[in-house]
């Protein structure tokens, strides 16, 4: 706890220091423009998201859109089976009363005083102002109705198998690679490091055929593992860690050897606890990749108890109708486990980037 409030004093200190002293100067203004300019930008649409994962599907298509989830605000009525909704109707006259709207044909739009519904009263549309009265509803059906609307906890599932397994194995076998390529000297190791780096100017769509064509010759279609090994090995994971394992001392790899230690032991003990920093970006970086992963598993998965959430966001969207109140919602679960685990872990990103291939 004391430990937080320091990280958070310090980081207060850091937001409100000024280049002119005591003073603001001209650069503190527009330094905090444009931070304010880079906010909204980054924080902007997902504000957007999570709010309007709370609209009914009426509040979702009105126009002007609003920020904050709205609702009109209706009102039991004598007479009337169904509550009415309240409107705010401007006369030519300047003056503004409250009524109920009962129905509308045309331009013409029937309504009633609530507090006295003895008559009713005929408006023309074109003759007066209206402006609905909305309070702002959070409508959580949204979540309750999207889970029950299809298999939520099993797509999760299918989720989180790709991308804990998934990951696993890129940890694994991009830092025995990087290990290698960093730690012993063979013939042609820089240039078979420079093969890996070149794949990284391979466009994926290049290489999905051949790679679907392989999946199905091992018979990995409509499996999960067809999923999780084609993109297990990344250049990018190799180069992150081989350039943060050079940074380890050979002396200290020396002295292991010296002591009894196999190859095996001096990885698994000595240098994968050293290049826990760069170890945790990578895997940060494989958790983004494997869960928001749509396009592979879309083509390898065809089995609908199969499906992970990206692909099972897909089945709101139909070919006449689109349940967009539904797709917010899941959307937001979605994302909920790939930024906690973000949040866990990402002190780990500036320490492991800064110091990759630092001395």
């Amino acid at each position: 706890m004391g430990r937080m409030m320091r990280e958070g004093r310090g980081v207060v200190a850091f937001l409100t220091r000024r280049r002119g002293g005591g003073k603001i100067d001209v650069a503190d203004i527009l330094t905090y423009l444009c931070l304010l300019v880079g906010v909204l930008a980054m924080f902007g649409p997902v504000l957007w998201l999570v709010l309007s994962s709370f609209k009914t599907p009426a509040s979702l298509t009105s126009f002007p859109p609003t920020l904050l989830p709205m609702q009109p605000v209706t009102m039991e009525v004598a007479g009337y089976p169904e509550p009415l909704r309240l409107v705010d109707v401007t006369f030519p006259d300047g003056t503004t009363r409250r009524l109920a709207q009962v129905r509308r044909v045309g331009i013409e739009v029937t309504m009633v005083d609530p507090t006295d519904p003895a008559g009713e009263i005929v408006l023309n549309i074109n003759e007066v102002g209206r402006r609905p009265v909305e309070q702002v509803y959070f409508d959580t059906a949204n979540y309750s109705g999207g889970v029950q609307s299809f298999a939520f906890f099993r797509y999760l599932r299918n989720s989180v198998v790709v991308t804990v397994v998934a990951t696993l194995i890129t940890l694994l076998i991009n830092s025995m690679a990087a290990f290698g390529l960093s730690k012993y000297r063979f013939r042609g190791r820089d240039a078979f490091f420079l093969i890996i780096l070149s794949t990284l100017m391979v466009p994926i769509s290049v290489i999905m055929i051949p790679a679907f064509l392989v999946i199905s010759k091992v018979g990995w279609v409509n499996s999960l593992w067809g999923v999780i090994i084609p993109g297990a090995a990344t250049p990018t994971g190799v180069f992150l860690l081989r350039q943060y394992m050079l940074t380890i001392p050979d002396e200290t790899l020396e002295s292991a050897r010296i002591d009894g230690a196999s190859e095996w032991r001096i990885y698994w003990q000595i240098v994968l606890p050293l290049a826990g920093p760069a170890l945790a970006v990578l895997a940060i970086f494989s958790i983004m990749w494997r869960w928001n992963d749509f396009l592979w598993p879309l083509i390898v998965l065809s089995h609908s108890e199969l499906f992970t959430l990206p692909i099972g966001l897909n089945a709101f969207q139909g070919a006449l109708n689109t349940q967009w109140n539904y797709i917010l919602a899941m959307t937001v679960l979605t994302l909920l486990p790939i930024t906690v685990v973000f949040a866990i872990l990402q002190r780990y990103i500036t320490t492991g980037i800064a110091t990759t291939g630092l001395k």
